[in-house]
């Protein structure tokens, strides 16, 4: 099989990313397309791009914008320049090859081209929340779903999380589908990847905090179920929950009150539930 046929190239951390022919992951125009630019994009949506914009860890190498949504970002373009933030040049693109990214995809008339942001572990975690009295980090154990990851992400951010950890080949990278869910929570919460969750939870255990794992089997989560100040909520993958190991090291397992016909609940929900509880519980 010749290189250019080949469909994913493996990166330094996280899933696959779509391969194109310059190695690098993103979503480019397909190569039979003869009319509209040749570009490649990794962001897009205007929250998405926004926070991106405005991040000074942020590497942007392009935006491509429509002037309908120009008018509407040259306020964080000038931010930008008042925060010395250096950025490219907006190019001005046809909405319709913006369409190009595919039928799901809501770009609102703007994306961006983009270095990953730095990379984060779980000792980077440790040490932003050093000096913390309280502290919440969530756990994803093989939690695929870009939708899934990206709403888990914003509810992180609305509810004051600390950080969130993904394991390195079981999760998706945070561009795309997931950074346009997440609606700007990508570039304001921490996210490290780690290949050994079961080492990494270990870590911070060793390190004051308390593992609670979501499983239908555990304790009802409530303010008596919270003592610790520093906690580590853990959820599984959207079909078979947490692994074995990691269930096991979890300090409890807990289980969200529900009641009526369908007690169950999408992890993101989950997610969002667990941190406003936690987030009470602290307070």
């Amino acid at each position: 099989m010749k290189k250019d046929d080949e469909k994913y190239k493996k990166t330094s951390r996280g899933p696959n990313r779509p391969y194109n022919k310059n190695g690098k992951g993103g979503k480019t125009w397909p190569k039979t397309e003869k009319k509209g630019p040749r570009v490649q994009v990794d962001i897009w949506g205007m929250h998405a791009v926004q926070e991106a914009w405005l991040n000074h860890e942020r590497e942007i190498k392009a935006l491509y914008i429509s002037e309908k949504s120009l008018d509407q970002f040259r306020d964080v373009i000038t931010q930008a320049e008042r925060e010395r933030i250096t950025r490219p040049k907006p190019q001005i693109i046809d909405k319709k090859e913006l369409d190009r990214l595919g039928q799901n995809t809501v770009h609102q008339g703007i994306a961006i081209q983009t270095e990953p942001l730095p990379e984060i572990l779980v000792q980077d975690l440790i040490s932003l929340t050093y000096k913390q009295d309280t502290s919440v980090i969530l756990m994803l154990d093989q939690v695929t779903d870009p939708h899934n990851v990206g709403a888990i992400l914003r509810s992180a951010a609305a509810f004051g999380a600390h950080g969130v950890i993904l394991q390195t080949r079981h999760a998706p990278q945070l561009d795309g589908i997931l950074a346009k869910t997440a609606s700007g929570a990508v570039d304001h919460i921490p996210v490290a990847y780690e290949t050994n969750l079961s080492r990494a939870l270990e870590i911070l255990q060793e390190n004051g905090y308390h593992a609670l794992g979501l499983d239908e089997r555990g304790d009802e989560l409530g303010s008596t179920t919270i003592q610790k100040k520093k906690l580590v909520l853990v959820l599984g993958s959207e079909g078979n929950g947490l692994r074995p190991k990691i269930k096991d090291q979890c300090n409890q397992l807990v289980r969200l009150p529900t009641e009526g016909a369908i007690q169950s609940l999408n992890v993101s929900n989950a997610a969002a539930i667990a941190l406003y509880a936690a987030k009470a519980a602290q307070s």
